[in-house]
């Protein structure tokens, strides 16, 4: 039996790789984990997990075809966790760094029903942060 416990790591096929990164390290917090430039390949820390950025103009990227636009996502959300979910906090750090953020809403995740707020990076791609299911 598979026990999965939580995200491991997801991979987001990019265009502009230092803007996509100045956005996962300034406004989320990530950090840099590594970096393998000969294959086009940078994993960001985010917690337990890795976000693992690939150019699409680099080898590991052209293996992936068309560049992710419009009519072509790679991803359609992913999600994390966030502790301790502070709204206010959030929400104004988001819009010092002049992120558009959606209506806090209860939605269910991995630990149960909680507040959740949709954001999208500078590519589209669309990133959830939740915070801790509500009491029982």
């Amino acid at each position: 039996m598979i026990r999965i416990r939580e995200l491991d790591h997801i991979v987001l096929r990019v265009v502009d790789l230092g803007k996509m990164v100045k956005f996962y390290m300034d406004v989320l917090g990530c950090t840099m984990e590594r970096r393998q430039d000969e294959i086009g390949l940078v994993q960001l820390r985010a917690g337990a997990s890795l976000v693992d950025l690939v150019p699409v103009d680099q080898k590991l990227g052209r293996m992936g075809g068309a560049p992710p636009g419009k009519e072509g996502r790679n991803v359609d959300h992913f999600c994390f966790r966030v502790e301790p979910f502070d709204e206010e906090e959030i929400r104004a750090h988001l819009t010092r760094h002049g992120v558009e953020n959606g209506a806090s809403e209860s939605r269910y995740g991995a630990e149960g029903e909680g507040p959740s707020i949709y954001i999208q990076d500078p590519e589209g791609n669309t990133v959830e942060l939740k915070g801790a299911p509500y009491p029982a």
